[in-house]
């Protein structure tokens, strides 16, 4: 169990390496070549043209922040497969673990908190398709009682690779390829919305570019003047200032007579560079919150908006993947040092929004037991919250 960090010095080695602007000159043809990149485990290219393009692109920018507030803001407990004396010790310690945590950016020790830093650093998964901290264990004892807490980092994914099917620190300093050992690393898995999300950036960001140098070429229209006064005398230096003066980029002034033909350059009818913008905002909006912009206002036939329903969704299946990962990697290694447990009566587990619908819950499970199935106790305390109790004397009787 690591009581150090092997990220000594990190940013410092690693800020001379890092000098290039990964979305200053993206093309189709470079993005295909890098998203193959990261398919055959070479991360740091992807990870950050991905990183920048979340933190520049204005409709990104909300809904993968909303996507991971939504999940950090859920309340967690520490639930327990019975009430035995064993899962309540267990449910004990985890508690007293998960209450003294810290974690930080690595890369930016500015970035400081507990549990929902870490949960919203785990979701940066949903976007590039790993999330990496690097855990510092930290145990002490309170009389004769061994405890134990950690410290997370969390390591851009760019200081990673994963050609051998596995991840690897990659030393900024050396490029010394270091394995993660699972009870020194913490690895989430996501989606990896942020492939899809870097081709709808450059399709929305191309023409959005097009779209601007089409608005400071005929946004402003051209002034012409004619005067018959001759070129070079005082009137005409007047008239050619009273032109001037209007402030257009384009202005011309002639003697009366001269004809000059303007070359029509603007589109005619509807621009099509509007219609592919917004196009691409509604998939970026669909990919990360499950509803594009224009299914916001929409209910289906209970009364339900479509947003509610995706966003339920989506929520319970981030809290479950959040929940797994930390029971899977954190709650085994916990108990297993404290206790020498190898399978764990207790568990961390996220509570999702209170949404559901309680009753028809409770009328499915109650036809259930009357037709006969046979039920988990277990399932249906965890799928309504509830812990069992610790003792006789801690229940309702009816």
């Amino acid at each position: 169990m690591k009581t150090n960090t092997y990220l000594t010095s990190f940013r410092q080695d690693s800020l001379s390496r890092l000098q290039w602007n990964p979305i200053r000159s993206l093309t189709p043809a470079t993005l295909s070549r890098i998203l193959d990149d990261f398919h055959a485990g070479k991360l740091k290219q992807a990870a950050m043209i991905w990183d920048a393009i979340e933190k520049r692109d204005d409709l990104l920018q909300g809904v993968i922040s909303k996507r991971k507030k939504s999940i950090s803001r859920l309340p967690w407990e520490i639930l327990t497969l019975d009430n035995s004396p064993e899962a309540m010790q267990q449910k004990q310690l985890l508690e007293q673990f998960y209450n003294n945590i810290s974690c930080f950016n690595a890369y930016d020790e500015n970035e400081r908190g507990g549990i929902p830093l870490l949960i919203r650093q785990m979701m940066d998964a949903i976007g590039k398709h790993y999330a990496v901290h690097e855990i510092i264990w930290k145990p002490f004892k309170q009389g004769s009682q061994k405890y134990l807490t950690a410290e997370f980092r969390f390591v851009p994914l760019f200081f990673f690779e994963n050609i051998q099917g596995r991840l690897y620190f990659i030393d900024p300093k050396d490029h010394k390829k270091l394995p993660l050992n699972t009870e020194e690393w913490l690895v989430t898995t996501g989606d990896g919305l942020m492939e899809s999300c870097s081709i709808a950036y450059l399709f929305k960001h191309l023409p959005l570019r097009d779209w601007l140098i089409y608005c400071e070429r005929n946004g402003m229209p051209g002034v012409k003047g004619t005067t018959t006064a001759r070129p070079g005398t005082q009137e005409w230096e007047v008239a050619r200032e009273a032109v001037q003066n209007f402030g257009a980029e384009f202005h011309a002034l002639m003697s009366a007579g001269t004809d000059i033909q303007a070359i029509d350059i603007s589109g005619k009818g509807e621009l099509p560079y509007p219609k592919l913008v917004d196009r691409m905002d509604r998939a970026m909006a669909a990919l990360w919150r499950g509803s594009d912009l224009t299914t916001l206002g929409q209910k289906d036939s209970t009364g339900i908006s479509a947003q509610r329903n995706e966003r339920d969704l989506l929520e319970e299946d981030d809290a479950q993947m959040i929940s797994d990962t930390l029971h899977e990697q954190i709650d085994r290694c916990v108990l297993k040092y404290l206790l020498g447990v190898e399978h764990p009566k207790a568990y961390f587990q996220l509570k999702t929004s209170p949404n559901k619908n309680l009753n028809n819950d409770l009328n499915i499970i109650k036809t259930l037991w009357e037709m006969g199935v046979p039920l988990s106790l277990n399932d249906i305390r965890e799928h309504f919250g509830i812990n069992p109790p610790s003792n006789k004397e801690d229940t309702v009787i009816k």
